[in-house]
């Protein structure tokens, strides 16, 4: 199934409510201090159909992007695959799947999902090099085979208990889905469960020096085909004639999980996705957004939301560098453009 293509509109003739929309995300960049908000590209699709379309040169439509953590949830989609094959259930531990995680038997593959394996972790990047563990993952001595660097972590709290980002969790899975392969399956599962059904030819999937994929962080799309993905969740998981995900797997990624702390503007965990759904005694992360509204989201201003109820797929792929970009006030000035066209 294509996407119902609608090419990019000239922004000289946009309509107010769409310029308001281009105003907020393109605004002059300041290409010497690299601040504000930077854009690269922004798709807006409803029901199949762009809306709008605008690309900040270099990056085109044809660019493969780098979406960051927005691998994760990707990552998250393949393994929905995986699981309608049968090759794994939610509650199994992960360490029958990725052997060198035994020293921490009881983390289940749900665990890892939510980002509660109770590992210690400290992801900041910019902030708190020296202390990161991502950083040294991804950059350092963990480089060459980041499960085995996150399976050595030590236990700070029982798996399950607590929600603590972690890339390394997500590396796991990406090692634990191998598990469920036979050896030749692997590198190209992704696209023979994923990309090649959905009409994806933009991937990249950086992988580590043992050959693993590094879900965390280095899948490569164009704003398109990540929009494919974005898609085939609105639609429950169906893809033309094809259940390509359980519908129980999206409720699963769309469902809260509540062991987590509300930080204001920040969307909250589901599984392996993010969630406009409040935690307990909070307010909704994007107040301006229906509740259903959930998301794949990634470093410097990395973006696929999804709005199920209104049948809306929004793409956005920046260079952030300060936390000038609000989600909520994009999502706002998208929904009131719709509103006014009567869209």
């Amino acid at each position: 199934m294509h996407l119902l293509l609608m090419l990019c509109p000239n922004t000289k003739f946009l309509t107010p409510p769409w310029q308001a929309v281009d105003t907020y995300a393109f605004p002059p960049r300041n290409a010497a201090e690299r601040s504000g908000i930077r854009s690269d590209a922004l798709l807006i699709i409803r029901d199949g159909r762009i809306l709008y379309e605008r690309y900040t040169a270099p990056t085109t439509a044809q660019t493969a992007h780098l979406t960051w953590s927005v691998s994760k949830s990707v990552l998250a989609t393949v393994l929905g695959v995986a699981q309608g094959e049968g090759r794994f259930q939610l509650q199994d531990p992960a360490a029958r799947f990725y052997p060198p995680l035994q020293a921490h038997p009881n983390v289940r593959l749900a665990d890892l999902l939510h980002w509660a394996s109770g590992l210690a972790w400290q992801e900041d990047y910019e902030y708190a090099p020296l202390k990161s563990s991502v950083v040294a993952m991804l950059y350092t001595r963990g480089r060459n085979d980041m499960a085995a660097y996150t399976a050595a972590r030590p236990a700070a709290q029982p798996p399950g208990q607590q929600f603590l980002y972690s890339s390394g969790d997500s590396n796991v899975l990406a090692a634990a889905l191998r598990g469920m392969l036979d050896a030749s399956a692997y590198a190209g599962y992704p696209w023979q469960a994923l990309f090649t059904p959905l009409g994806i030819d933009s991937a990249v999937w950086e992988r580590d020096g043992t050959g693993t994929f590094v879900g965390s962080s280095y899948l490569y799309l164009s704003a398109r085909d990540l929009a494919r993905i974005g898609l085939l969740m609105q639609r429950e998981g169906r893809w033309g004639d094809r259940q390509l995900l359980p519908a129980s797997w999206v409720a699963f990624n769309r469902t809260l999980f509540s062991q987590a702390q509300p930080v204001p503007g920040e969307a909250n965990p589901g599984g392996h996705w993010w969630l406009n759904q409040p935690l307990a005694g909070a307010a909704r992360p994007w107040p301006d957004a229906p509740t259903d509204t959930y998301a794949a989201l990634g470093h410097w201003g990395q973006a696929l939301y999804v709005l199920p109820a209104l049948g809306l797929v929004v793409v956005r792929y920046a260079d952030d560098r300060d936390g000038s970009y609000s989600h909520n006030e994009l999502l706002k000035r998208i929904l009131a453009a719709l509103a006014k066209e009567g869209a």
